[in-house]
This record gives C-alpha cells, structure tokens and sequence, in this order.
C-alpha cells in the first residue's frame, strides 16, 4: 500500500482524535464527545498561516499525524523557526518507517518555508520517543517547562450539543 502525506482534511478529523486520544498518557481536555471543537480547531489551523496538521494516510486510514507550526524569532536576524507538537503514530503501525517519514516531510516544508531550525518536546515519560527524534537528527538540547493555566475553556460549540450517538450513549 502508498503511504500519502499531506495536510489534514476535515473528514479526517475523527480519526485524528482516536489517534491523539490513543497517545495520551494522562486523562485531560481531549474527548470525542466534542467533536465540533476539533472540526474548529481544524479549520482554524487551515486558515492560519505558518499552521499546518499533516498526516500520514495508508490505505484510507490515517495512520499518523504532527502539528507543524512555524513562526519568526526575533533572535536569528529575524529567521523562521518550526515546532512539531502532537505527533502520533497508530500503535499497529510503529516501527514502520511511517512516523520517520511523517517527521522527515514536515522538515521539508519547514524548509521550503525557510525555516533554519526545527523543535520540539517530547514528555520525559517517552523514552522510545527520544530515541526515535534522536535518530532523525534532533538533539537534546534543552530542558523544557510548561505552565498550565488556570482559565475557565469552554469548547465553543461543542459544550451544548453532542452528537446524537453520543447523547443516547450518555443518557
């Protein structure tokens, strides 16, 4: 089978939460219940520029994913810089060759963006994880921190209404 990459469709949208929600490794915001919100999300990543979900598609199923977003740093003269966040590989599809190539593709557009660099954090709990961006040429080079903040997110659309299936199964 061809393995396609390309940007994310909004038909893709329920399999590319089964795929975050299969990688989790704590219990948060993440839900299918609330599918209008990643619809949202989806369409509002389409139509940022420098934002883009880019998936890996075998078969008809996607089998991957990563967010790619790139922005200007004001150190670099002013370059572009590139992050990688949410990158997902379905459990039946690992050591493959399809996350490498998924990581490999997002470079390029970085590059063709013009990009100087690349980054990204990886949870300390993913060891297999580390070795794998470490064998794709991304060096450990800092120690990350994150600040989660307390405000009250409400999903836009999806707090009032649930799709039908969903209702039934929660009633």
């Amino acid at each position: 089978m061809q393995l396609y990459l390309r940007d994310a469709l909004p038909g893709d949208t329920e399999q590319l939460v089964g795929l975050v929600l299969a990688g989790k490794l704590t219990i948060d915001a993440d839900d299918q219940l609330f599918l209008d919100d990643y619809v949202d999300a989806l369409d509002e990543i389409d139509h940022t520029d420098g934002s883009y979900l880019l998936v890996a598609e075998l078969g008809g199923r996607i089998v991957g994913m990563l967010q790619l977003i790139t922005f200007r740093h004001f150190q670099h003269r002013g370059g572009r810089c590139a992050e990688i966040e949410s990158m997902h590989v379905a459990d039946d599809e690992r050591g493959r060759g399809i996350g490498g190539r998924l990581v490999e593709y997002a470079i390029s557009r970085a590059k063709d963006i013009g990009c100087y660099r690349v980054q990204l954090t990886s949870n300390n709990a993913r060891a297999d994880a580390h070795r794998f961006y470490e064998a794709h040429g991304f060096e450990h080079t800092h120690h990350g921190y994150k600040r989660y903040l307390d405000l009250d997110w409400t999903p836009t659309r999806s707090a009032s209404r649930r799709r039908p299936i969903d209702a039934a199964v929660a009633g």
